[in-house]
């Protein structure tokens, strides 16, 4: 048996809002559970009943409550959830209307504001009151090109209490990767910052904007929050107004439209990278009662907490951290670089603002032990009790690293799941132990396994993420599909009837955790022998001489060979001892089968907007294959780096 990095005290155990549910389920269905692996399995044993009972635990808000849980367990997709139910997502997220604060915002060029809920509920009010106004109804789509600010959150609430659908892209998009996405969803109204700040420096927002209305006629209003310095100029801007003009000065009760519990409440997209992005539709009941179990359940959120996670918001993150107002925490909101003005600048947020949950990305924990920041030491993180990871694999460094030189009294809790379903898998467990490497349990009420090519479940082996039951919140339907052929083409051809993720997994027996070893897709098979690319990063990555990395199967003499490029550290040259160093550091942490047959330096390593590493765009690139829409990366400029490349010939 593995040796734990962190145990959670019997009295830490005892707070738990898991160990509250536990009880509750044993004095609801007269059971005896003492252990999360015995909670998890009466879970997917018995789904209707888990789900119900989340609903009643976490007080639901409905003005009619539900007929049957759901139709037809063996349906998937297609499955109907909380049947007869009649609610409203924005309502359950304003069930607080107090003193306590709700938002704090932080920014590079703005000190930190906040606001309560009493406040919340009253800006949303006069926001929705002013939508309503010109006409905004059930099921019209309202989109946001915003920072992580307040006004995001206020207009996606307002939004969604009058009954339309959100969706929103980062700013930092070009104007096709925004067309590829608000084009096919036609919006009615458009809410945009004049701008933004990144790494100390602006950028305008309007002239994008005036750009791509040209493309986008279903937009009637465009609603602009002044942000950077200086009174913006939108009279290029058609159909535009200030918020300051267009909020009513009216302070009114929200009238929230009360609708079935499948009513469409946010459009997410797929990274876009094959082509245009899928726009999936996630349904108000089953996002709210699913983050509502993740962030209660297993993040253990609670009125009394500041949480946080580091994201935009066009990524699925930012969806999941605003649901924490349903709990009635602090959410706080950051908007910049997590690197300005210095690398400790998130960490010097968490001692300023007293942060209690810190939710970031494996590739921001790898970048700052590179800078040898030691945040443990050098700021006060006394009420810090949890750290979440999320956006790729986080190796066993990684978790040593949050242990050694963050905190030793804390739960790491390596979440993975999908914008697709716009939460987890699997992730935390506040009342079980941490492991490196590991996520810490499969999520209550996902039937999740590991499935080898045969469709059989395997433990202790590296196979394919599956699903084999349905879940509140899985996409009801993707835009313009009525046949639901792109949505059965996306997750249910390799195992029919089966959710199939397209993760790379193993289920630990031992421990009941799970490891994620990157996307199935991007595997590499050398000799036919499957093998995740997380296995290799974790390893190249944590060189000093390296600052990031990405591989790939190249197709060579009717097999495939691993072709490993890396991005050097200032200074550093790729000569012989170092590719040595490299190989010898993968074959002794791995097998020989991961050592790349060439390793080849490159200046830059292409991502998503959303900071994943795009393994299939540059084994698309090296063998001469399209890459179709560059706009959905962050830099697409990096993918002409592996054009052409001699090495690659020999």
């Amino acid at each position: 048996m593995k040796t734990p990095l962190w145990t959670p005290s019997e009295e830490r155990i005892k707070q738990t809002n898991m160990t509250r549910f536990v009880e509750y389920v044993n004095k609801k269905y007269g059971k005896e559970f003492t252990s999360y692996s015995k909670l998890y399995q009466w879970s997917i044993d018995n789904i209707p009943e888990f789900w119900a009972a989340m609903w009643d635990f976490s007080e639901i808000r409905a003005s009619k409550k539900y007929d049957n849980v759901v139709d037809d367990l063996n349906k998937m997709p297609g499955a109907q959830w909380f049947i007869g139910a009649k609610l409203n997502f924005a309502e359950n997220l304003l069930r607080y209307r107090d003193a306590h604060i709700a938002l704090i915002f932080k920014s590079e060029v703005h000190e930190s504001v906040k606001i309560t809920y009493a406040e919340l509920y009253d800006r949303v009010a006069r926001l929705a009151k002013s939508l309503r106004e010109i006409g905004v109804t059930v099921g019209d789509r309202v989109v946001g090109f915003m920072p992580n600010m307040m006004e995001t959150v206020i207009a996606m609430l307002a939004a969604t209490s009058i009954g339309a659908t959100w969706s929103s892209c980062s700013p930092d998009f070009g104007i096709k990767g925004v067309l590829d996405r608000f084009g096919q969803i036609e919006p009615k109204v458009l809410f945009t910052a004049n701008g933004y700040s990144y790494n100390g420096k602006p950028y305008n927002s309007l002239d994008r904007i005036a750009d791509f209305l040209k493309d986008l006629p279903s937009i009637q209003k465009v609603v602009v929050v002044p942000y950077t310095d200086g009174e913006p100029d939108i009279s290029g801007v058609p159909n535009s107004v200030y918020y300051g003009d267009f909020v009513s000065r009216d302070g009114i009760e929200i009238e929230f439209e009360q609708l079935p519990f499948e009513h469409p409440l946010y459009i997410m997209y797929s990274s876009g990278t094959t082509g245009l992005p899928k726009c999936m539709v996630q349904s108000a009941g089953g996002i709210l009662i699913h983050h509502i179990k993740e962030l209660m359940l297993h993040t253990n959120v609670k009125r009394t907490d500041t949480i946080f996670y580091f994201t935009t918001c066009g990524w699925m993150m930012w969806n999941w951290l605003i649901s924490s107002l349903a709990l009635g925490a602090t959410v706080l909101l950051f908007d910049g670089s997590p690197f300005y003005p210095d690398p400790g600048a998130l960490w010097q947020l968490a001692q300023d603002e007293k942060m209690t949950i810190f939710g970031t990305s494996a590739r921001y924990i790898a970048a700052i032990e590179k800078e040898g920041i030691k945040p443990g030491r050098y700021y006060d993180l006394t009420p810090l009790k949890a750290v979440l990871s999320t956006g790729s694999p986080l190796p066993v460094e990684g978790f040593e690293y949050i242990y050694r030189e963050v905190k030793e009294d804390i739960q790491l809790a390596s979440i993975s799941g999908g914008t697709d379903i716009n939460g987890c898998f699997a992730l935390g467990n506040p009342i079980g132990h941490v492991y490196a490497g590991e996520l810490q349990c499969r999520a209550l009420g996902m039937k999740v396994e590991a499935f080898d090519d045969r469709g059989k479940a395997v433990r202790n082996q590296q196979a394919e993420l599956v699903c084999t039951a349905p879940f509140p919140s899985m996409p009801i339907y993707f835009w313009n599909d009525p046949k639901m052929e792109k949505y059965r083409s996306a997750y249910f051809e390799k195992y029919p009837g089966v959710w199939h993720h397209g993760d790379f997994i193993e289920i630990r027996e031992d421990t009941g955790g799970v490891i994620i070893y990157g996307r199935s897709d991007a595997t590499l098979n050398p000799g036919g022998v499957r093998i995740g690319t997380a296995e290799i990063y974790g390893v190249v990555e944590i060189l000093d001489e390296v600052t990031d990395s990405i591989v790939v199967g190249q197709d060579w003499e009717n097999d495939v060979r691993v072709i490993l490029f890396v991005k050097l550290a200032s200074g550093v040259q790729l000569k012989e001892d170092l590719v040595k160093k490299i190989k010898n550091a993968i074959r002794g942490n791995t097998t020989p089968r991961h050592v790349p047959a060439k390793i080849i330096a490159v200046d830059d390593i292409p991502y998503t907007i959303n900071m994943k590493k795009v393994e299939l765009a540059v084994k698309n690139v090296i063998h001469g294959k399209p890459v179709l829409n560059r706009d959905a990366l962050a830099n697409p400029e990096a993918l002409d780096i592996y054009e052409d490349i001699p090495a690659l010939q020999t």
